[in-house]
């Protein structure tokens, strides 16, 4: 590589900001594509991974990228919004390269990859790989000391990124993402492969596995527990919301449940059971047992206290519930709620017995969904009390659980929709001809497949990846087509001569 050349080590690109010339951000840098070649020639960068707003993960050519610097990614504004799908031949440099045991070829000896960097050729817009940080030793993070010598050698100088692994670390992985939110961590598992994913969930503490599993779809919900230690499973089934675990509990065979059951706090145990006894769409299928309760003598510092858990969602802490003892659910009578902003009005020393709102009406366990949004919608409410005939609190229905039953099964798999300002719907900008797309499909696998490609073919196909004849062309610089500027085909792109 020529003198000068830039060189950036990929996880100071994890999570970057992507960038149209008129300065809008697009999305962010959640991965980087590669195409592994023969022999030892370092792997070809064919584009990045991006998230956009709506979560649609989309490919970005490297043939539009006009520069990364500042930690920020520059498009050419011109985005092809079809969702990403990996092919055989492609590796995803964070979910697929990072944590490998990979082999030394001058001494044999085995260590993990850590880092690696991408460099632009010189006078050319292709990127590669040229350099890998690894540690020679034990498996271990970058951010951990004592664990053998780190080195930065040249992508030949290692061997085995080819070969299937089992059991690959996940700790650079997920230092990666660290800074992610649960929601957005679960997008990115839910696009690794299966066997990524157990690896990822294994080196997830249980806390964080347990809010990740939350935002998962169902079927990699009982994919990842599935795969884990039978204690373990129990440990992160308590670490949940007592309903999303109770949920998960329900779509598992008797036997299994029962197993998990008896692994768990009796408490906790005894929670789900409660739960998984009521069907499903009623308020007390949808209800958490752990909201805040406080007995009629507690003050408004106690309350502000309990409030401020972070462990606590924002529907949850926007309100307290007053019962008599016990004040563990199912609690003694129920008395009324204490709202966030009440509390904010009086003076700490005020008991929240005087504060209670005490004119709505609690729902009943047996309430079906529609009646639970009815009232959410008719009275403003982020959470509600669900009390029984005895006037007993058995817990609360949040607005996200709500949500969650009344949006289509699949939601967590479909993108948020936006317009105005927001990305544009994909699904506006129709694919071409199928035989198109098969075409180009059975070109590109076919190509590579094959060994020993000149360098002009394979970057012709590489190109060709995900710059595919099926799918609309959304150019965010609002300049594509001389009338309206929002979109083109893929006909109107060869027609109108992009520059890809």
């Amino acid at each position: 590589m020529a003198a000068g050349a830039l060189r950036i080590f990929v996880s100071h690109l994890s999570g970057i900001a992507v960038f149209d010339p008129t300065g809008d951000q697009v999305g962010r840098v959640r991965d980087l594509v590669v195409m592994l070649r023969v022999g030892r020639r370092p792997p070809r960068l064919l584009g990045l991974v991006v998230e956009l707003a709506t979560r649609r993960l989309i490919f970005l050519p490297m043939t539009r990228v006009t520069g990364i610097q500042s930690g920020q990614v520059i498009t050419t504004g011109v985005l092809n919004v079809r969702r990403f799908e990996q092919r055989p031949t492609e590796r995803l440099v964070f979910g697929e390269l990072l944590d490998r045991r990979v082999t030394l070829v001058e001494t044999g000896e085995e260590v993990t990859v850590l880092d690696l960097s991408v460099a632009q050729l010189h006078a050319r817009r292709d990127w590669e790989i040229d350099r890998v940080f690894v540690r020679v030793g034990r498996k271990g993070s970058a951010f951990r000391r004592g664990r053998g010598e780190a080195l930065t050698v040249e992508w030949s100088a290692v061997t085995g990124f080819s070969l299937e692994e089992q059991g690959q670390g996940a700790e650079n992985l997920l230092a990666t993402f660290e800074q992610l939110r649960a929601a957005d961590l679960a997008n990115v598992l839910h696009h690794l492969s299966a066997k990524r994913r157990a690896e990822v969930a294994n080196a997830l503490d249980d806390d964080r596995l347990a809010d990740v599993l939350e935002e998962l779809p169902e079927d990699d919900q009982i994919e990842i527990l599935g795969k884990l230690k039978e204690e373990r499973a129990a440990d992160v089934l308590e670490a949940m919301d007592p309903d999303d675990a109770a949920d998960l509990l329900a779509e598992l065979p008797q036997e299994e449940q029962e197993r998990l059951l008896s692994l768990m706090e009796p408490s906790d145990a005894a929670d789900m059971r409660r739960l998984m006894s009521y069907e499903e769409h009623t308020a007390g299928g949808l209800m958490t047992t752990e909201p805040i309760v406080l007995r009629p003598d507690a003050t408004v510092a106690d309350a502000l206290a309990r409030v401020r858990n972070r462990d606590l969602s924002p529907a949850l802490a926007a309100q307290v519930y007053v019962c008599r003892p016990p004040d563990e659910t199912p609690t003694g009578k129920y008395l009324g709620t204490v709202h966030f902003q009440r509390l904010l009005r009086d003076p700490p020393y005020t008991l929240v017995s005087s504060l209670v709102d005490d004119d709505l009406q609690p729902l009943d366990p047996e309430a079906a969904l529609p009646v639970v949004a009815g009232f959410f919608a008719t009275y403003d409410m982020v959470a509600a009390p669900v009390v029984d005939e005895s006037g007993s609190l058995l817990g609360a229905v949040t607005v996200d659980d709500v949500l969650d039953h009344l949006l289509p099964e699949d939601w967590r798999e479909t993108e948020f929709h936006l317009d105005g300002d927001g990305a544009p719907d994909p699904e506006a900008y129709p694919a071409e001809d199928e035989r198109d797309l098969r075409d180009a499909h059975e070109a590109h696998d076919a190509w590579g497949e094959k060994d020993g490609r000149d360098e002009k073919d394979q970057k012709d196909a590489g190109d060709e990846r995900h710059e595919r004849a099926d799918t609309g062309v959304i150019d965010m610089t609002g300049a594509t087509d001389g009338t309206d500027g929002t979109a083109v085909t893929g006909e109107d792109k060869r027609a109108g001569g992009h520059d890809s």
